[in-house]
């Protein structure tokens, strides 16, 4: 396992990433070029070793719900490799994709929380918007990614 050190030392061989200290003595690596919502490469890289790399849409990386990988294990080649296709992913525009696989896939749902408040998901363009009624409260370049949000907020999709 490459230390701490040895990840940050190629981490900041990608002049194209900035630094960002968190808290706990933590990293961050932000890719402002990025033509995604999404700016971080480098998510939570640790004195431990510990740390993440965001691989939303690459294939071959086990990722946890947001689209990470964990790095604790990887080898000098393999860190490098991941955070070269997080870059080239975050500076290529992704087409949207459509949730459902029939053509007649809704592009506005109606989800209501338990006191029977109600919100809209609409897909706009490649965006997916989360609407009150005529305010935007969030968006998200997923379908995946807004509705995790909503179930999060307490709202369920009405039927």
């Amino acid at each position: 396992m490459l230390s701490f050190e040895e990840k940050l030392a190629i981490i900041e061989s990608f002049p194209q990433l900035t630094r960002n200290n968190v808290s706990l003595k933590r990293v961050n690596f932000h890719y402002e070029g990025s033509l995604h919502e999404k700016k971080t490469v480098v998510y939570h890289l640790h004195p431990n070793g510990n740390g993440y790399v965001y691989a939303a849409y690459l294939k071959g990386y086990q990722k946890d719900e947001k689209g990470f990988v964990n790095i604790r294990d990887f080898s000098a080649d393999e860190l490098r490799a991941i955070i070269e296709a997080s870059i080239q992913m975050l500076s290529t525009k992704r087409e949207p994709v459509v949730h459902a696989a029939a053509e007649d896939a809704p592009v506005e749902e109606t989800w209501v929380d338990e006191q029977n408040r109600t919100l809209v998901l609409q897909q706009e363009d490649s965006l997916w918007n989360v609407y009150h009624g005529l305010n935007l409260e969030a968006s998200f370049e997923s379908y995946k990614e807004a509705s995790q949000y909503l179930t999060e907020e307490g709202f369920s999709l009405q039927s």
